[in-house]
C-alpha cells in the first residue's frame, strides 16, 4: 500500500503555510486499512492464517464500546448494534486453540472478548441479525444451518487441527449438535451460561461445574432490562396522552377544555402509574409476586397501583370513573409486564406465545371498557 509523503515546506515558510485548508493534517492511515474496509476500534491487528487474515480483537473495552453499551441499554439503535460475521481471535491462538461460537450482537461479542483477557482463542461470529444468543436461538437464527454455514465460509478446518466448537449453552434450543457434526465434521460442546465462567471452563478441560449451568435472573439482570422497555414508550405515549386529554373533555357540554385539563391530568397520572407498575415495579419484584404468568403478575401490581390512584382522586371520582382508572392501570401494567416474558428464562418461546394469545384480548377488552366508563362518568355527574 502506497504512503503519501508530503514535500518539505520551503526554507523560511511559516507554520501557517504547512496547514492545508486551514486545518492540521489527519493522522496517518493505519497499515491494516485496505480499500472497502473500515478499521474498527476493537480490532488490534490481523493474524495471517491458512484461511486468510483474521482480525485480532482487544479484550479491554474502549470508551466507544462502553458508550455503545449505554446506547443500546437505552434502546437507541438497538437493531443496528452488530458486527460482521466471520472468524476473529484474541491473544495468540494456534491450531490447538479453542473455537468459541457467538452471536453478532456487539454487546454479546464485547462481553465475550472482555472475559477472554490473558487467553488465546478463536471466535467464530455467526449471523444472528444483531440478536443475542438466547433470543436468536428461539427465533431460529442461532441455528444448525447458520453454524454449519459459517464454519464452512470461515474455513475453520484450515485454522485448527481439532474438530470442536464451543457454543454457549443458551444456544442449545436452536442447534442440533449431531447435525452440525454430520454436516461440518465439527463436534459441538456446550459451554457455560455466562461468559465470565469461560476461562474456568476452558482450563477445566471443557467441563462445566453445576453452577455454570444454572440460569439466573437476578435483580440486577432484571434492572438493566427496564431502560430498554421504557425507551419504546415516548413516541406512542405522546399520542396516547393527546387522546386521553381529548376524551377527557367530552361531557354534557359536548366538549369542555376545563374538563379536558382536569380529567386529562387524572388519566395521564393513571397511565404513568400503569407504566411504572408494569415496566419497573413488576420486574424488580418479580420473584415475590404470586403466579407464574407475567401478565397476571403485572395485573396484580397494576391493581395495587390503581387502588392508590383511586384513593388519590377519590373526592373527584364516581363509581364509573374509579372503575375506568382501575381497569386502565391494570391493563397497561399487565401488558408491559408481559413484554418481559421474551427476556427471561422463566418461559419457553411457545409459553410466551400461549400467554400472549390469552392475555392480549383480555387487556384490550379491559381498556375498551375503561374508555367507555371514563367517557360515561362525565355524563353520570
Amino acid at each position: 500500500m502506497g504512503v503519501h509523503i508530503a514535500p518539505k515546506p520551503p526554507t523560511g515558510s511559516s507554520r501557517q503555510e504547512e496547514v492545508c485548508c486551514g486545518s492540521p493534517p489527519e493522522p496517518e492511515s493505519s497499515r491494516f486499512e485496505k480499500p472497502g474496509f473500515a478499521l474498527l476500534d476493537f480490532v488490534e491487528e490481523f493474524v495471517q492464517t491458512p484461511a486468510g487474515a483474521v482480525p485480532r480483537v482487544k479484550t479491554a473495552l474502549q470508551w466507544s464500546d462502553r458508550a455503545g453499551t449505554v446506547k443500546v441499554r437505552l434502546g437507541i439503535k438497538r437493531d443496528q448494534y452488530k458486527i460482521a460475521p466471520g472468524l476473529y481471535c484474541v491473544g495468540t491462538p494456534n491450531s490447538k486453540a479453542p473455537v468459541l461460537v457467538t452471536a453478532n450482537y456487539k454487546l454479546t461479542f464485547d462481553i465475550l472478548r472482555r472475559e477472554l483477557r490473558s487467553m488465546s482463542a478463536w471466535i467464530l461470529v455467526i449471523d444472528t441479525r444483531g440478536i443475542n444468543v438466547w433470543c436468536a436461538a428461539g427465533k431460529e437464527l442461532f441455528s444448525t444451518a447458520e453454524v454449519v454455514r459459517r464454519v464452512k465460509l470461515a474455513e475453520v478446518e484450515k485454522v485448527v487441527t481439532h474438530n470442536q466448537l464451543i457454543l454457549p449453552q443458551l444456544a442449545a434450543t436452536g442447534v442440533a449438535a449431531h447435525q452440525v457434526k454430520k454436516e461440518s465434521g465439527f463436534k459441538v460442546i456446550y459451554g457455560p451460561v455466562r461468559a465470565k465462567d469461560l476461562p474456568k471452563f476452558l482450563t477445566n478441560g471443557l467441563k462445566s461445574e453445576q453452577s455454570m449451568r444454572h440460569v439466573t435472573f437476578s435483580t440486577m439482570e432484571r434492572l438493566i432490562l427496564i431502560p430498554v422497555e421504557l425507551a419504546h414508550l415516548p413516541k406512542p405515549s405522546l399520542w396516547i396522552l393527546l387522546t386521553a386529554f381529548a376524551i377527557s373533555g367530552i361531557g354534557t357540554h359536548v366538549f369542555s377544555f376545563s374538563a379536558a385539563w382536569v380529567r386529562g391530568i387524572m388519566l395521564a397520572i393513571t397511565y404513568a402509574a400503569g407504566i411504572l407498575s408494569g415496566a419497573v415495579a413488576t420486574p424488580l419484584l418479580l420473584p415475590w409476586i404470586p403466579g407464574r404468568s407475567f401478565a397476571v403478575k403485572g395485573a396484580i401490581i397494576g391493581v395495587l397501583s390503581a387502588a392508590g390512584i383511586v384513593a388519590l382522586f377519590r373526592s373527584d371520582l364516581q363509581l364509573l370513573g374509579a372503575l375506568a382508572l382501575m381497569l386502565c392501570t391494570t391493563a397497561i401494567s399487565s401488558y408491559l409486564a408481559m413484554n418481559f416474558t421474551g427476556s427471561t428464562p422463566y418461559t419457553s418461546p411457545s409459553g410466551v406465545e400461549k400467554e400472549m394469545r390469552k392475555a392480549i384480548p383480555l387487556q384490550a377488552v379491559a381498556l375498551l371498557v375503561a374508555l367507555i366508563a371514563w367517557v360515561g362518568s362525565a355524563f353520570a355527574g
